[in-house]
């Protein structure tokens, strides 16, 4: 297992979210970076967790970390465990009064409760090999690529997608 951090979350080239994680022994712009896809409200609360960001209600993630305070318990690792057929398998350890217990989740759900939480992020060394990529943006370049996607986003019409 390695141990990774949030690197950030992007738009792939068909405006789909994409997670990145990085091994937090790892600089940008060095090693691998883990790509996982995921859905949009999963992608807002990753970010809105990482980045400390104020929400006027609690989303999801929230909801999910003050249950299990109410029960006494707290999620303390979180494991990508494995990749079948381009999905992503995921675990959470939790810490109760009855001892740990490790339940099943989607990587995005386990890493924006993990991200809450403060809990560590693991990937599975097999995992990183089959689907880890080399890491070779340096900021500059994603911010370069981000205003060149906001240009785009300005100037694109309908009639563009047209065949």
């Amino acid at each position: 297992m390695v141990q990774v951090r949030v690197a950030g979350v992007a738009l792939d080239a068909s405006g789909q979210h994409v997670l990145l994680l990085k091994p937090v022994d790892q600089l940008p712009g060095d090693g691998m970076v883990l790509p996982i896809w995921i859905g949009q409200l999963e992608a807002t609360s990753i970010l809105v967790a990482v980045e400390n960001a104020d929400v006027p209600r609690p989303l999801a993630h929230d909801l999910m970390r003050v249950m299990l305070a109410a029960l006494d318990a707290a999620p303390t690792r979180v494991e990508v465990t494995r990749i079948e057929g381009g999905t992503f398998f995921a675990e959470i350890t939790l810490s109760t009064p009855l001892g740990d217990r490790v339940v099943d989740a989607r990587p995005s759900d386990a890493i924006a409760l993990a991200s809450r939480a403060g809990a560590a992020i693991w990937v599975a060394d097999e995992v990183m090999a089959e689907a880890g990529v080399p890491d070779v943006l340096t900021e500059t370049d994603a911010a370069q690529s981000l205003d060149e996607f906001k240009r785009f986003l300005d100037d694109v019409e309908p009639e563009d997608f047209e065949g």
